[in-house]
């Protein structure tokens, strides 16, 4: 197996799932980034045959953490690429941002299993790393708490008797603020979850909703839903994923704790169950489940998402792209929480003449050219 993005907070859940039964795993690649000291030390635990920091200038580090292991140690995006394509029967693609695609596609290339936590591989990318599943006789199996809930209910279910999927939002860390106090809010403030345990970069993705925006775009994507099928509702105990609707009326529910280990430990054991270590709820104690609607004039980005999936083609990789430097201004202190927004919204409508028909075939290229122009574009209103 190889874990693509191992030292971020996906990867390292997946680590601790398959330490606690080292003898049955036999890890191929680990790739990161900064964090050599984390990297090394997970090769060192789990005998990897190569550790990759996507980074050239750690590869020094890497090394001399690394030397006399006999642990092969590479850095750059062509070593995460040649690590990604190295024979593996399973592996977990958490890689953040629009990076994790080209290692995720070579990935498919063994036929393998890939566990897809990268949200924008599906975003950017979706009938691209279908048909290079196909292609190659590849799984994909969702790591989305979300999208893992999805799938769980469609066990055995017709797709035809599916009358809607309700992806449920947490609200992130502003939910309940004035809706006039957002434009004030800080980097600290946006980097602290209510519930889940994650990175910087897709805490503050939650608390304005663009983590939630790409979630329903990969739901259309993965799962071939029609976008008015789609549903989003503020639920913030976290503790129902998602909902499937079906045709009789019947509504089938995800329930469990915010853990990502869950849909982790479902993608490593199926098609079996395997134990998981994940809290066991006690329903009596949590008391209740609450539900709200989400507003719009608070998560603008769920409005964009909408306009992604009815355009599709390259819509995706100009809204990812430009969503990701937008983030990169906030974090940096260039614009305000409520501007990013506002300039994913402008980038859409100035590349709108750019974007491929929906049923366009797009190559790699073809995305990589749209996600760069969006970046360009991105930087330049940032800049205005």
């Amino acid at each position: 197996m190889t874990v693509l993005g191992a030292t971020g907070s996906i990867g390292q859940s997946t680590l601790d799932l398959i330490a606690r039964a080292p003898e049955a795993y036999d890890v191929v690649a680990l790739t990161g980034g900064r964090n050599v000291e984390q990297l090394a030390k997970d090769a060192i635990a789990l005998n990897a045959d190569i550790a990759v920091t996507c980074f050239d200038g750690c590869f020094d580090a890497l090394s001399a953490l690394l030397a006399g292991t006999g642990i092969e140690v590479a850095a750059g995006d062509a070593a995460v690429i040649e690590a990604a394509g190295r024979p593996a029967d399973w592996t977990m693609s958490a890689i953040i941002g629009a990076a994790g695609l080209p290692p995720g596609l070579r990935a498919m290339e063994n036929g393998g299993t890939l566990a897809l936590a990268n949200k924008e591989s599906l975003v950017t990318a979706g009938p691209l790393l279908l048909a290079t599943a196909k292609a190659h006789g590849a799984t994909i199996l969702p790591v989305d708490s979300e999208h893992s809930a999805v799938f769980q209910a469609l066990v055995g279910e017709d797709l035809a008797a599916v009358e809607r999927v309700i992806i449920t939002a947490s609200g992130g860390a502003f939910r309940d603020w004035p809706i006039e106090e957002l434009a004030n809010a800080t980097l600290e403030q946006a980097s602290s979850h209510p519930n889940w345990d994650m990175g910087q970069r897709i805490t503050i993705d939650s608390a304005s909703m663009f983590n939630k925006a790409m979630e329903l775009i990969e739901t259309k994507e993965f799962f071939g839903v029609a976008p008015s099928m789609i549903e989003t509702i503020i639920h913030p105990e976290s503790m129902i994923h998602a909902m499937v609707g079906f045709t009789d009326g019947a509504l089938m529910a995800h329930v469990g704790p915010p853990d990502m280990r869950h849909a982790i430990g479902y993608a490593l054991h199926w098609p079996e169950r395997g134990h998981v270590p994940v809290e066991r709820l006690d329903l009596a104690q949590l008391g209740q489940l609450t539900f709200r609607a989400p507003d719009d004039a608070r998560y603008p980005a769920l409005a964009l998402a909408r306009r992604v999936m009815e355009q599709g083609g390259l819509s995706g990789a100009v809204f990812n792209a430009a969503k990701e430097r937008a983030l990169d201004g906030f974090i940096d202190g260039r614009i305000g929480f409520v501007t990013m927004a506002s300039v994913v919204e402008r980038v859409m409508d100035n590349m709108s003449s750019d974007i491929s028909p929906q049923n366009a075939t797009l190559t790699l290229e073809d995305i990589e050219q749209a996600d760069h122009l969006a970046r360009v574009r991105a930087d330049e209103c940032m800049a205005q």
